[in-house]
């Protein structure tokens, strides 16, 4: 797949995340006691960069992060996985996280704290960047962030910001949603012009996409640990692959694969998967 150098970039939020491995989520009034703790950046922007960063030549992130020890912390650990990191100072904390991962490896999330956006006319990031690079994913960001990254040559983005992808009418090379997530379900027609690619994900059922058909799930390469951020990486290795030129049917099996390969590893966890 990668003759080339392939150089891409996310547009998205972090989380600083805290995990805690019960048997099971504790009901209404139960205490659950944890026999495992950690700590890691996540979210859903901060996921797919460090998923890019073992894909891509380059992976560069344009975030917002907050001003406090939870936003330092995060830029560290990023950086220190191979993401550049483009961060906007917010005067506001750093948002977080706190995750439940039961014994079938299923995560339950709650999140503390406003998610910070990029937003496009901050000229503290470098936006112009983004017309250099060869895809971008839109996690997360203000219409005027949408715009600067349609300037890449492939642009792919998350149907949790259908409402910013509605105001911004720009035309997407791949949209990705989910059939198992409310927020992140995408029925069609919502959108003007239509995206390219309409992928909808079901977990271990595969999932369809518009134009393709259905789709099958890949299989683990290992024993599953968890799912935490097993979609992020999913439309990570989509965008990678579309970048990286290969056509829809070829780019989701790279992506499924992608997206099996997190579930092996503990909280923020993609693999580096074959490009072959």
């Amino acid at each position: 797949m990668q003759t080339c150098r392939v150089r891409i970039a996310v547009v998205g939020h972090v989380e600083w995340v805290r995990f805690a491995r019960v048997e099971r989520v504790p009901g209404a009034g139960e205490i659950a006691h944890s026999y495992e703790e950690w700590e890691q950046a996540g979210g859903a922007g901060a996921v797919a960069a460090v998923q890019l960063a073992l894909l891509a030549d380059e992976c560069h992130l344009f975030t917002a992060l907050g001003g406090d020890d939870l936003g330092t912390r995060a830029r560290v650990e990023l950086e220190s996985r191979g993401v550049v990191v483009h961060a906007a100072p917010d005067e506001r904390s750093q948002r977080w996280a706190f995750t439940h991962v039961d014994d079938n490896g299923e995560r339950t999330i709650t999140t503390v704290g406003p998610k910070l956006r990029p937003r496009g006319h901050d000229d503290r990031l470098p936006w112009h960047e983004l017309a250099e690079l060869d895809g971008v994913f839109f996690v997360a960001g203000d219409v005027d962030a949408l715009v600067h990254a349609r300037r890449a040559r492939v642009l792919t983005a998350t149907s949790r910001e259908l409402e910013v992808l509605q105001r911004g009418g720009i035309e997407l090379d791949a949209l990705v949603g989910s059939g198992e997530d409310d927020a992140e379900r995408y029925l069609g027609g919502e959108l003007e012009p239509a995206p390219r690619l309409v992928v909808t994900t079901s977990g271990a059922l595969g999932g369809w996409a518009r134009p393709g058909g259905p789709f099958t799930a890949a299989d683990p390469p290992g024993a599953i640990v968890d799912s935490y951020g097993a979609g992020d990486s999913f439309a990570a290795g989509l965008t990678f692959a579309l970048a990286a030129g290969r056509a829809g049917t070829h780019a989701i099996g790279f992506a499924a694969r992608c997206g099996a390969a997190a579930m092996t590893g503990r909280g923020v966890s993609p693999q580096r998967v074959s490009v072959d």
